[in-house]
């Protein structure tokens, strides 16, 4: 399928949440082998979290990584997971309470690439599968530099591009044509998986998306291959002031 246009990416995006959200958990799941929740858990690490910040989870969906952070912050501290999709949300809103996390998360609907935040709000920034969907990059990473604390850490969670000889081919068969046949079969909603599908393929390399972090202004820009470079974190520090 041919991607929707920068002008119209946003309304799709949100639609096609809006329309997968009772599902994608499972199928994320799924798709990944189980393996998205040991990655959350090393983003959270590379934000260098501790108890007691306040930390803005962006693009956070159903909550997923936002319960993680929480994990981290303790009782003292605070995550704000903001998203644009309202059904995604509310299975999100779900996640949390079954989690027994509603005194360290808060749920807001915004937009990525227009924080309704104060400059210098959060100690740390993540986002996770989500900067691939934003139809201008760089204006949500502008953002999330902006809303960051001097020192304070934006990491990005996201599918990545794996160059191993081999395993590179046997990846791309299986991304190919499972993940679509996936959607199709187990959630009904083969157009929103192709999407997913040919995203991930058009999203930057992690060196590309490195690259774009140096370029917004963050020190320490790096990324860290998971799973052989099928998924990748990376990493930048606000500089101190």
């Amino acid at each position: 399928m041919a991607l929707p246009s920068k002008d119209q990416k946003e309304r799709y995006v949100r639609d096609m949440f809006n329309g997968i959200a009772h599902r994608y958990d499972i199928m994320n799941t799924f798709m990944t082998f189980g393996r998205d929740q040991s990655w959350r858990k090393y983003a959270v690490q590379r934000a260098r979290i501790q108890a007691g910040m306040q930390v803005l989870d962006v693009c956070c969906g159903t909550a997923a990584l936002s319960i993680e952070i929480a994990r981290s912050v303790g009782m003292e501290g605070l995550v704000t997971g903001l998203d644009f999709s309202e059904k995604m949300l509310e299975i999100g809103a779900q996640n949390v309470k079954q989690a027994h996390m509603d005194a360290r998360i808060q749920l807001l609907q915004g937009n990525a690439m227009n924080l309704p935040f104060a400059d210098a709000s959060f100690d740390a920034v993540t986002v996770g599968w989500g900067l691939r969907n934003v139809p201008d990059i760089e204006l949500a990473l502008w953002e999330m530099y902006r809303v960051v604390k001097p020192g304070g850490w934006v990491v990005s969670l996201d599918m990545a591009k794996p160059t191993a000889p081999v395993f590179k081919q046997a990846y791309w068969l299986y991304f190919d044509w499972l993940v679509p046949m996936l959607g199709k079969v187990t959630a009904g909603k083969k157009s929103a998986y192709q999407y997913l599908h040919d995203s991930s393929k058009a999203f930057d390399s992690q060196q590309q998306l490195t690259e774009r972090f140096r370029k917004t202004g963050f020190l320490h820009a790096a990324y860290h291959n998971l799973m052989g470079g099928v998924v990748a974190v990376v990493e930048g520090q606000k500089p101190q002031q």
